[in-house]
């Protein structure tokens, strides 16, 4: 197992992507830390199923929009076993109704802003210390399809700005990180809804998806994947980069032309 002793956290991992993230890491032998907003039930059920694979596995509620949730969850993390080694920044709040920008409320502004980019920063600030310490560290920041090209996307104004700064964080944090054993990377999903985020790529063979050049629906294991390549130390030379995971669709073009 690729990845035996060390300890990952993701974000929002209670349910969907980051769930089956979860799933994959520890199939890999990594200790799970599982991080939950208000999914308790789940986190505790999910915990249960990994510890079934033969792994230690902890839940703890956080809010990553949150500076005091932030700071809590990564306490808590870095204290439960020995230090965080594996960091998937999977949580994000996303409103899935379009809405101008001149309608959105400031509430909502600030909840997208620090949800998708202050909260991951201040989580990664929290956590590189102890990666610093130990020489070694994978930091996986989640984006959308095409978000290192920051183009327009109309009335998802909030979330693609937060996630094209998250593109330039992800890119400086890969340089300064490089010289102490640290990659950082993002993974750029393509429009994988519903229940599909947990569903595996053999769930999803038999469905079949006009919009997708390849047939088939993305999944949660399209996603998770690729992050458990990223996060194997052999993967040590790539860093700095955006995977696109969209299986050829670009929502954000298909978007515009429905306008």
């Amino acid at each position: 197992m690729e990845l035996m002793g060390r300890t990952a956290l993701v974000t929002g991992s209670a349910k969907g992507l980051g769930k089956r993230t979860a799933l994959q890491l520890a199939s890999l032998g990594c200790s799970i830390v599982l991080n939950y907003l208000e999914s308790g039930q789940e986190a505790l059920e999910l915990q249960s199923e990994i510890e079934k694979l033969g792994v230690r596995a902890t839940a703890i509620q956080g809010d990553i929009a949150s500076p005091v949730g932030v700071a809590k969850l990564a306490a808590a993390a870095e204290a439960w076993n020995g230090g965080v080694d594996i960091l998937v920044n999977n949580a994000g709040p996303f409103m899935r109704e379009r809405r101008l920008f001149a309608e959105y409320s400031e509430e909502m502004i600030i909840k997208l802003l620090n949800g998708n980019l202050l909260g991951v920063m201040l989580l990664d600030h929290k956590l590189l210390p102890g990666m610093r310490e130990r020489g070694w560290g994978r930091i996986v920041h989640l984006g959308f399809g095409h978000a290192d090209e920051a183009r327009a996307w109309p009335h998802r104004a909030v979330y693609a700005a937060a996630k094209t700064g998250l593109v330039s964080f992800t890119k400086s944090l890969a340089v300064e990180e490089a010289p102490h054993g640290i990659t950082v990377n993002m993974i750029a999903p393509g429009d994988i809804r519903g229940l599909n985020k947990e569903m595996t790529i053999d769930d999803a063979a038999a469905l079949r998806d006009l919009e997708s050049p390849i047939g088939r629906p993305g999944t949660g294991e399209d996603v998770a994947r690729v992050i458990g390549f990223l996060c194997q130390s052999k993967s040590d030379f790539l860093t700095g980069s955006i995977i696109n995971v969209t299986g050829g669709f670009d929502a954000i073009r298909s978007n515009i032309i429905g306008l």
